[in-house]
């Protein structure tokens, strides 16, 4: 029998890599988690508007998806399979058709990379390569698409590309949405696509994100997007969403690219399509680009099936229409709220980002975004920061979460907005 140890938060800072990030910014140690809160060893509760990064959609411990694993275990069903047939995997292909792709009219076929997003990226960028022949990569200003060595040269945070250690290649950056105000960023790489002398190779692909999450929630207009789904279609370039934390219903539609009218030829999904959080990604492509050969993408853990239990039971939710409706109703709820807080605080200088579940509040004063979740987590309120200097205060509660809920986690983020103003931190 294991012997029973209650660690304390100085156990991780002993053993644990320097590289560990979310300890330091929830200086804790957590033992249980239900719906929308968590508890601490000392039994403190929080209310969780983190998601686990978006990967806790449908919050902690959801019953449904635990019976289902559960039962599973039980009957001893098979955990790990690689890429090998198995009840589990089937039932979650049929679902995921069933449920989410035909309603919608979309056909692709659903690659199973290794269980994590930067896994779905990486097979994305190989299989654009390989249909197009081509090497570039368009990627944008403030995008975040994974930390290993391709995902990477896609992404624009400075200290994120240094790890790599090597060059990044073979990727070219353009503006996002707004990136410059007054811009009209689809002439400029339409200057740059059409335009020989430009320098810049006609890519295998454009990859984006409709909401940038760690680029600070810059939300893309629809207009844009269809633009940019033009270009795509002109051009013969591969269009590639990464739907990764803005999927599976953070932003009121299961694809985030729903509202917007667009097809993309790639889909990459993670964190949340495993329902209860277990490791599992998916790489949606369009048939006609399906050429892999068998094999030539591969990974241990791309069966994992105690996630397919679980996320084919999330599916229920979307039968219902009525829940991508109370998503959105909720969504308003919040946008409301934040703006009444930078209404009612000013001098925090607030600008609202984001849509749907995945919003917030850029500070434009130093530091006070960072300041005001440290105190909003030691009031119970689990929240972080994002974009390149942590200036925005980042909302990503469970899609799950009741009014009430929505309304104490805004009570205490105002509560903590008011002490950094009264008592700033120098």
């Amino acid at each position: 029998m294991i012997k029973t140890i209650q660690p304390k938060i100085e156990t991780f800072e002993q053993f644990e890599s320097q590289v560990r990030s979310y300890s330091r910014s929830f200086p804790t140690v957590f033992e249980k988690a239900k719906g929308y809160y968590l508890w601490d060893t000392t039994g403190k509760e929080y209310i969780d508007f983190f998601s686990g990064a978006g990967a806790l959609n449908y919050g902690h411990n959801n019953e449904m998806m635990q019976d289902a694993i559960i039962d599973y275990i039980k009957k001893d069903g098979i955990i790990h399979s690689l890429d090998m047939g198995t009840v589990a995997r089937g039932e979650f292909l049929e679902r995921f058709n069933e449920i989410i792709l035909e309603p919608r009219d979309l056909t692709y076929k659903v690659m199973f990379p290794g269980p994590t997003g930067t896994n779905a990226v990486e097979s994305a960028l190989k299989i654009a390569r390989k249909v197009t022949g081509r090497q570039n990569i368009i990627s944008f200003t403030n995008a975040f698409h994974g930390m290993t060595i391709g995902s990477l040269s896609l992404s624009g945070n400075a200290m994120k590309r240094k790890g790599a250690g090597i060059p990044l290649n073979n990727v070219t950056t353009m503006p996002y949405d707004d990136y410059v105000k007054g811009q009209d960023s689809i002439d400029y790489i339409l200057r740059f696509l059409s335009d020989i002398g430009s320098g810049v190779d006609l890519p295998a692909a454009i990859i984006l994100e409709t909401i940038q999450g760690e680029g600070g929630l810059n939300a893309a207009s629809f207009t844009w997007l269809k633009e940019i789904e033009t270009i795509c279609r002109e051009k013969d370039i591969l269009l590639i969403v990464d739907d990764i934390q803005a999927g599976c219903g953070r932003a009121g539609t299961f694809f985030s690219f729903e509202s917007a009218g667009i097809n993309p030829d790639i889909v990459c999904l993670s964190k949340s399509i495993g329902g209860i959080g277990l490791p599992m990604a998916l790489t949606l492509i369009k048939p006609e680009y399906d050429k892999w050969l068998p094999g030539e993408h591969n990974g241990t853990f791309r069966g994992n099936n105690l996630a397919f239990k679980a996320a084919a039971v999330a599916l229920d939710y979307w039968k219902d229409p009525q829940f991508s409706q109370e998503i959105q109703e909720k969504s308003k709820m919040i946008t409301q709220q934040l703006y009444r807080l930078t209404r009612t605080y000013p001098s925090i200088e607030g600008e609202i980002r984001g849509r749907g579940f995945m919003q917030g509040i850029a500070c434009n004063i130093p530091s006070i975004a960072k300041n005001i979740t440290k105190i909003a987590f030691e009031k119970g309120l689990i929240i972080e920061t994002s974009g390149p200097n942590d200036e925005v205060i980042k909302l990503l509660p469970p899609l799950t979460i009741d009014e009430g809920g929505i309304q104490k986690g805004i009570s205490i983020l105002e509560e903590s907005i008011q002490m950094v103003l009264d008592n700033p931190i120098k």
